[in-house]
Protein backbone atom coordinates (compact mmCIF):
# COMPACT_ATOMS: atom_id res chain seq x y z
CA UNK A 1 0.00 0.00 0.00
CA UNK A 2 1.41 3.30 -1.02
CA UNK A 3 1.47 6.47 1.55
CA UNK A 4 -1.50 7.48 0.38
CA UNK A 5 -5.06 5.58 0.34
CA UNK A 6 -5.51 5.22 -3.03
CA UNK A 7 -9.66 5.33 -3.76
CA UNK A 8 -11.85 4.51 -6.75
CA UNK A 9 -14.54 6.84 -6.30
CA UNK A 10 -18.15 5.43 -7.62
CA UNK A 11 -20.10 8.01 -8.95
CA UNK A 12 -17.79 10.77 -9.94
CA UNK A 13 -19.58 12.40 -12.55
CA UNK A 14 -18.48 15.85 -12.79
CA UNK A 15 -22.17 17.43 -12.54
CA UNK A 16 -22.97 15.86 -9.72
CA UNK A 17 -23.92 18.12 -6.73
CA UNK A 18 -23.40 16.64 -3.82
CA UNK A 19 -20.01 15.21 -4.68
CA UNK A 20 -19.04 18.57 -6.14
CA UNK A 21 -20.19 20.28 -3.23
CA UNK A 22 -18.24 17.96 -0.40
CA UNK A 23 -16.21 14.58 -1.87
CA UNK A 24 -14.17 16.06 -4.54
CA UNK A 25 -12.49 19.09 -2.58
CA UNK A 26 -12.40 16.95 0.30
CA UNK A 27 -10.32 14.42 -1.58
CA UNK A 28 -7.92 17.29 -3.47
CA UNK A 29 -7.28 18.74 0.15
CA UNK A 30 -6.54 15.28 1.59
CA UNK A 31 -3.26 14.17 2.97
CA UNK A 32 -4.66 10.88 3.28
CA UNK A 33 -6.43 9.90 0.28
CA UNK A 34 -5.68 10.01 -3.31
CA UNK A 35 -8.23 10.17 -6.04
CA UNK A 36 -6.66 6.88 -8.36
CA UNK A 37 -9.70 6.06 -10.04
CA UNK A 38 -13.06 7.37 -11.48
CA UNK A 39 -16.43 5.52 -12.01
CA UNK A 40 -19.42 6.56 -13.87
CA UNK A 41 -21.99 5.09 -15.86
CA UNK A 42 -20.81 6.20 -19.13
CA UNK A 43 -17.17 6.09 -20.19
CA UNK A 44 -17.43 9.71 -22.05
CA UNK A 45 -18.27 10.94 -18.57
CA UNK A 46 -15.71 8.51 -16.85
CA UNK A 47 -13.04 10.26 -19.25
CA UNK A 48 -13.89 13.58 -18.40
CA UNK A 49 -14.02 13.11 -14.37
CA UNK A 50 -10.10 11.73 -14.91
CA UNK A 51 -9.16 14.56 -17.07
CA UNK A 52 -10.62 17.17 -14.29
CA UNK A 53 -9.91 15.67 -11.16
CA UNK A 54 -6.44 14.41 -11.96
CA UNK A 55 -6.78 10.42 -11.55
CA UNK A 56 -4.93 7.82 -12.91
CA UNK A 57 -7.45 5.31 -13.93
CA UNK A 58 -11.40 5.89 -15.73
CA UNK A 59 -13.71 3.22 -15.09
CA UNK A 60 -17.40 2.73 -17.02
CA UNK A 61 -18.38 -0.24 -15.19
CA UNK A 62 -17.67 -0.47 -11.41
CA UNK A 63 -17.01 -4.11 -11.36
CA UNK A 64 -13.70 -4.03 -13.73
CA UNK A 65 -12.69 -0.75 -11.25
CA UNK A 66 -13.32 -2.98 -7.64
CA UNK A 67 -10.72 -5.84 -9.78
CA UNK A 68 -7.66 -3.56 -9.85
CA UNK A 69 -5.11 -4.07 -7.28
CA UNK A 70 -4.20 -0.29 -7.64
CA UNK A 71 -7.00 0.47 -5.72
CA UNK A 72 -7.09 -0.20 -1.48
CA UNK A 73 -10.72 1.67 -1.19
CA UNK A 74 -14.02 2.49 -2.54
CA UNK A 75 -16.31 5.68 -2.00
CA UNK A 76 -19.44 5.19 -3.26
CA UNK A 77 -21.26 8.09 -3.63
CA UNK A 78 -24.52 7.81 -6.07
CA UNK A 79 -28.26 8.18 -5.94
CA UNK A 80 -29.77 5.49 -2.24
CA UNK A 81 -31.26 2.84 -5.01
CA UNK A 82 -27.88 2.25 -6.63
CA UNK A 83 -25.49 1.95 -3.29
CA UNK A 84 -26.30 -1.94 -2.93
CA UNK A 85 -24.48 -3.56 -6.16
CA UNK A 86 -21.02 -1.17 -6.23
CA UNK A 87 -20.62 -1.48 -2.49
CA UNK A 88 -21.31 -5.30 -2.18
CA UNK A 89 -18.71 -5.94 -5.42
CA UNK A 90 -16.20 -3.37 -3.43
CA UNK A 91 -16.56 -5.84 -0.17
CA UNK A 92 -16.35 -8.95 -2.30
CA UNK A 93 -13.31 -7.69 -3.91
CA UNK A 94 -11.52 -6.98 -0.74
CA UNK A 95 -11.37 -3.30 -0.61
CA UNK A 96 -12.45 -1.23 1.92
CA UNK A 97 -15.46 1.06 1.26
CA UNK A 98 -16.97 4.60 2.36
CA UNK A 99 -20.98 4.35 1.14
CA UNK A 100 -23.04 7.59 1.84
CA UNK A 101 -26.18 7.47 4.27
CA UNK A 102 -28.63 5.62 3.37
CA UNK A 103 -26.42 2.48 3.49
CA UNK A 104 -29.60 0.89 0.90
CA UNK A 105 -32.88 1.04 0.02
CA UNK A 106 -33.91 -1.00 3.24
CA UNK A 107 -32.48 -2.65 6.24
CA UNK A 108 -32.41 -6.01 4.34
CA UNK A 109 -30.38 -4.36 2.05
CA UNK A 110 -28.05 -3.02 4.91
CA UNK A 111 -27.77 -5.55 7.13
CA UNK A 112 -26.28 -8.11 4.07
CA UNK A 113 -23.88 -5.68 3.09
CA UNK A 114 -22.59 -5.35 7.02
CA UNK A 115 -22.75 -9.05 7.08
CA UNK A 116 -20.86 -9.31 4.08
CA UNK A 117 -18.20 -6.39 5.37
CA UNK A 118 -17.85 -8.64 8.48
CA UNK A 119 -17.35 -11.55 7.05
CA UNK A 120 -14.47 -10.55 4.61
CA UNK A 121 -12.77 -7.88 7.51
CA UNK A 122 -12.98 -4.68 5.19
CA UNK A 123 -13.00 -1.01 6.96
CA UNK A 124 -16.16 0.02 6.36
CA UNK A 125 -17.88 3.97 6.89
CA UNK A 126 -21.20 5.13 6.39
CA UNK A 127 -21.69 9.18 5.26
CA UNK A 128 -22.67 9.80 9.15
CA UNK A 129 -21.18 12.60 9.12
CA UNK A 130 -22.67 14.57 12.28
CA UNK A 131 -20.36 11.85 13.81
CA UNK A 132 -17.19 13.93 13.22
CA UNK A 133 -18.39 17.54 13.43
CA UNK A 134 -16.34 19.32 15.79
CA UNK A 135 -19.68 20.91 17.36
CA UNK A 136 -21.28 17.65 17.91
CA UNK A 137 -18.32 15.72 19.25
CA UNK A 138 -17.73 18.45 21.83
CA UNK A 139 -20.99 18.46 22.93
CA UNK A 140 -20.86 14.75 23.31
CA UNK A 141 -17.88 15.66 24.95
CA UNK A 142 -19.46 18.32 27.19
CA UNK A 143 -22.70 15.96 28.08
CA UNK A 144 -20.31 12.91 29.15
CA UNK A 145 -18.28 15.55 31.75
CA UNK A 146 -21.35 16.24 33.19
CA UNK A 147 -21.80 19.93 31.88
CA UNK A 148 -25.87 20.05 32.34
CA UNK A 149 -25.60 17.23 34.62
CA UNK A 150 -28.53 14.93 34.64
CA UNK A 151 -29.94 14.98 31.32
CA UNK A 152 -33.28 15.75 31.85
CA UNK A 153 -34.95 16.56 28.38
CA UNK A 154 -33.79 16.94 24.85
CA UNK A 155 -35.41 19.14 21.62
CA UNK A 156 -34.52 18.68 18.24
CA UNK A 157 -35.54 20.71 14.77
CA UNK A 158 -35.09 20.96 11.56
CA UNK A 159 -36.30 22.32 8.65
CA UNK A 160 -35.13 21.56 5.24
CA UNK A 161 -35.67 23.37 1.81
CA UNK A 162 -38.83 20.98 -0.04
CA UNK A 163 -39.49 22.20 -3.88
CA UNK A 164 -42.81 22.02 -5.02
CA UNK A 165 -41.87 21.93 -8.58
CA UNK A 166 -38.96 20.08 -10.19
CA UNK A 167 -37.56 18.58 -13.92
CA UNK A 168 -38.85 14.81 -14.38
CA UNK A 169 -34.85 14.15 -13.76
CA UNK A 170 -34.96 14.92 -10.06
CA UNK A 171 -38.27 13.40 -9.02
CA UNK A 172 -37.34 10.22 -8.75
CA UNK A 173 -36.94 10.14 -4.53
CA UNK A 174 -40.48 10.70 -4.94
CA UNK A 175 -41.12 7.40 -4.68
CA UNK A 176 -40.23 5.93 -1.09
CA UNK A 177 -39.91 2.44 -1.96
CA UNK A 178 -36.44 4.15 -3.48
CA UNK A 179 -35.04 4.73 0.12
CA UNK A 180 -33.98 8.74 -0.08
CA UNK A 181 -36.32 10.94 1.45
CA UNK A 182 -37.21 12.97 4.63
CA UNK A 183 -37.77 10.36 7.02
CA UNK A 184 -34.52 8.32 5.99
CA UNK A 185 -32.29 11.21 4.93
CA UNK A 186 -33.07 14.51 6.60
CA UNK A 187 -34.29 12.81 9.68
CA UNK A 188 -31.86 9.78 9.63
CA UNK A 189 -29.24 12.81 10.38
CA UNK A 190 -30.22 14.77 12.80
CA UNK A 191 -31.81 12.07 14.76
CA UNK A 192 -28.66 10.19 14.44
CA UNK A 193 -26.55 12.98 15.57
CA UNK A 194 -29.25 13.52 18.74
CA UNK A 195 -28.49 9.53 19.28
CA UNK A 196 -24.71 10.20 18.83
CA UNK A 197 -24.52 12.90 21.66
CA UNK A 198 -27.48 12.48 24.52
CA UNK A 199 -28.02 8.13 24.07
CA UNK A 200 -30.47 5.96 22.15
CA UNK A 201 -33.80 6.03 22.70
CA UNK A 202 -35.98 3.33 24.15
CA UNK A 203 -39.21 4.24 23.28
CA UNK A 204 -41.14 6.07 20.82
CA UNK A 205 -44.66 7.62 19.71
CA UNK A 206 -44.55 8.85 15.68
CA UNK A 207 -46.11 10.57 13.10
CA UNK A 208 -44.28 10.28 9.82
CA UNK A 209 -46.72 12.06 6.99
CA UNK A 210 -46.58 13.45 3.77
CA UNK A 211 -47.73 17.14 3.60
CA UNK A 212 -47.17 17.90 0.07
CA UNK A 213 -48.62 15.02 -2.16
CA UNK A 214 -48.22 16.16 -5.75
CA UNK A 215 -45.15 18.14 -7.60
CA UNK A 216 -45.54 19.78 -10.40
CA UNK A 217 -42.46 18.47 -13.28
CA UNK A 218 -41.47 21.59 -14.96
CA UNK A 219 -40.31 19.76 -18.17
CA UNK A 220 -43.73 17.49 -18.69
CA UNK A 221 -45.97 20.02 -17.54
CA UNK A 222 -47.63 17.69 -15.12
CA UNK A 223 -48.29 16.78 -11.28
CA UNK A 224 -47.01 13.68 -10.32
CA UNK A 225 -47.68 11.92 -6.86
CA UNK A 226 -45.52 11.89 -3.88
CA UNK A 227 -45.49 8.77 -1.59
CA UNK A 228 -42.47 9.94 0.44
CA UNK A 229 -42.96 11.29 3.56
CA UNK A 230 -42.03 14.61 4.74
CA UNK A 231 -42.75 15.45 7.57
CA UNK A 232 -41.45 13.12 10.70
CA UNK A 233 -42.35 13.83 14.18
CA UNK A 234 -40.78 12.03 17.19
CA UNK A 235 -41.89 11.69 20.97
CA UNK A 236 -39.61 9.55 23.06
CA UNK A 237 -37.18 8.63 26.08
CA UNK A 238 -33.58 8.40 26.01
CA UNK A 239 -31.69 5.43 27.96
CA UNK A 240 -30.99 8.21 30.34
CA UNK A 241 -34.55 8.64 31.28
CA UNK A 242 -34.69 12.49 29.26
CA UNK A 243 -37.42 13.45 27.02
CA UNK A 244 -36.97 14.15 24.02
CA UNK A 245 -38.72 15.29 20.94
CA UNK A 246 -37.56 15.69 17.12
CA UNK A 247 -39.43 17.12 14.28
CA UNK A 248 -37.95 17.28 10.86
CA UNK A 249 -39.48 18.59 7.73
CA UNK A 250 -38.81 19.75 3.96
CA UNK A 251 -40.73 22.83 3.53
CA UNK A 252 -41.45 25.02 0.46
CA UNK A 253 -39.39 28.13 1.27
CA UNK A 254 -36.84 29.30 3.92
CA UNK A 255 -36.48 26.31 6.09
CA UNK A 256 -35.28 27.16 9.51
CA UNK A 257 -32.16 25.09 9.14
CA UNK A 258 -31.00 22.84 12.29
CA UNK A 259 -31.38 23.63 16.00
CA UNK A 260 -30.85 20.66 18.87
CA UNK A 261 -31.58 21.95 22.90
CA UNK A 262 -30.30 19.52 25.34
CA UNK A 263 -31.39 20.48 28.76
CA UNK A 264 -29.67 19.25 31.94
CA UNK A 265 -30.26 19.53 36.09
CA UNK A 266 -26.66 21.69 36.02
CA UNK A 267 -27.23 23.81 32.49
CA UNK A 268 -28.26 23.59 28.98
CA UNK A 269 -26.87 23.18 25.41
CA UNK A 270 -27.50 24.37 22.25
CA UNK A 271 -26.59 23.96 18.84
CA UNK A 272 -27.85 25.78 15.49
CA UNK A 273 -26.79 25.54 12.05
CA UNK A 274 -28.29 26.97 8.78
CA UNK A 275 -28.78 23.84 7.31
CA UNK A 276 -28.09 20.31 9.24
CA UNK A 277 -25.77 18.62 11.37
CA UNK A 278 -23.84 16.66 8.88
CA UNK A 279 -23.11 19.36 6.53
CA UNK A 280 -19.77 21.26 7.10
CA UNK A 281 -20.52 24.52 7.90
CA UNK A 282 -19.15 25.03 11.75
CA UNK A 283 -22.33 24.86 14.04
CA UNK A 284 -22.52 27.24 16.24
CA UNK A 285 -22.47 26.39 20.12
CA UNK A 286 -23.98 27.73 23.08
CA UNK A 287 -23.94 27.23 26.49
CA UNK A 288 -25.54 27.96 30.17
CA UNK A 289 -24.44 26.66 33.38
CA UNK A 290 -26.36 28.47 36.77
CA UNK A 291 -27.46 31.23 34.24
CA UNK A 292 -30.64 32.18 32.10
CA UNK A 293 -28.76 33.74 29.48
CA UNK A 294 -26.73 31.41 26.57
CA UNK A 295 -23.12 32.01 26.01
CA UNK A 296 -21.06 30.94 22.72
CA UNK A 297 -18.89 28.30 23.71
CA UNK A 298 -15.73 27.69 21.57
CA UNK A 299 -15.04 24.46 19.80
CA UNK A 300 -11.70 22.94 21.00
CA UNK A 301 -9.23 22.44 17.88
CA UNK A 302 -8.51 18.72 18.84
CA UNK A 303 -11.65 17.68 17.67
CA UNK A 304 -10.21 18.82 13.53
CA UNK A 305 -9.01 15.79 11.92
CA UNK A 306 -7.89 17.90 8.87
CA UNK A 307 -5.03 20.31 7.85
CA UNK A 308 -5.71 24.10 9.56
CA UNK A 309 -5.91 25.15 6.15
CA UNK A 310 -8.78 22.53 4.72
CA UNK A 311 -11.61 23.60 3.05
CA UNK A 312 -14.90 24.68 5.09
CA UNK A 313 -18.15 24.07 4.35
CA UNK A 314 -19.94 21.35 2.62
CA UNK A 315 -15.86 19.55 2.35
CA UNK A 316 -15.18 19.80 6.02
CA UNK A 317 -16.83 17.07 7.49
CA UNK A 318 -16.19 14.94 4.43
CA UNK A 319 -12.57 15.42 4.99
CA UNK A 320 -12.99 14.31 8.82
CA UNK A 321 -14.33 11.47 7.69
CA UNK A 322 -11.77 10.67 5.15
CA UNK A 323 -8.71 11.43 7.16
CA UNK A 324 -10.21 8.76 10.00
CA UNK A 325 -11.14 6.30 6.84
CA UNK A 326 -7.19 6.90 6.14
CA UNK A 327 -6.60 5.94 9.79
CA UNK A 328 -9.04 2.95 10.15
CA UNK A 329 -7.31 1.31 6.91
CA UNK A 330 -3.88 1.92 8.28
CA UNK A 331 -4.22 0.86 11.97
CA UNK A 332 -7.65 -1.48 12.20
CA UNK A 333 -8.95 1.08 14.91
CA UNK A 334 -11.88 2.25 13.58
CA UNK A 335 -13.67 5.40 15.32
CA UNK A 336 -15.76 6.27 12.74
CA UNK A 337 -19.76 5.09 11.78
CA UNK A 338 -19.26 2.08 10.16
CA UNK A 339 -21.69 -0.79 8.24
CA UNK A 340 -23.09 -1.97 11.78
CA UNK A 341 -23.97 1.96 13.10
CA UNK A 342 -26.09 2.13 9.69
CA UNK A 343 -27.77 -0.63 10.36
CA UNK A 344 -28.85 0.17 13.79
CA UNK A 345 -30.20 3.39 12.13
CA UNK A 346 -32.07 1.71 9.76
CA UNK A 347 -33.84 -0.49 12.11
CA UNK A 348 -34.60 2.83 14.25
CA UNK A 349 -36.36 4.37 11.25
CA UNK A 350 -38.19 1.28 10.52
CA UNK A 351 -39.50 1.60 14.22
CA UNK A 352 -40.14 5.27 13.79
CA UNK A 353 -42.39 4.28 10.59
CA UNK A 354 -44.10 1.25 12.22
CA UNK A 355 -44.74 3.29 15.49
CA UNK A 356 -46.49 5.98 12.93
CA UNK A 357 -48.36 3.52 10.51
CA UNK A 358 -49.72 1.63 14.06
CA UNK A 359 -50.80 4.96 15.97
CA UNK A 360 -48.68 2.67 19.27
CA UNK A 361 -45.78 3.72 21.45
CA UNK A 362 -43.33 1.18 20.87
CA UNK A 363 -39.89 -0.19 22.42
CA UNK A 364 -36.86 0.57 21.03
CA UNK A 365 -34.63 -2.71 20.33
Amino acid sequence: MTDKIRLGFVGANVNSTWSVQSHFPALMASPDVELTAVCTTRSESAEEARQHFGAKFAFHDFREMMASPEIDAVAVVVRVPSHYEPTKAAIEAGKHVYTEWPLGRNTAEAEELAALARAKGVQTVVGLQSRVSPALLYIKELIEDGYVGDVLSCNLITMRDGSLQRPSSRNWNLDASLGANTLTIANGHVIDALRFVAGNFTRVACMVTTQIQQVYETDTKRFVEVSSPDNVRVCGQLESGAAASVHVGAVPWAGGGFRMEIYGREGTLVTTGSVSSQRGEMLRVQGAQGSPELKDLTIPERFEYVPADFPRGDPFNVGQMYALFAEAIRTGQNRLPTFDTAVDLHRFIDTIKEASDTGRELPVA
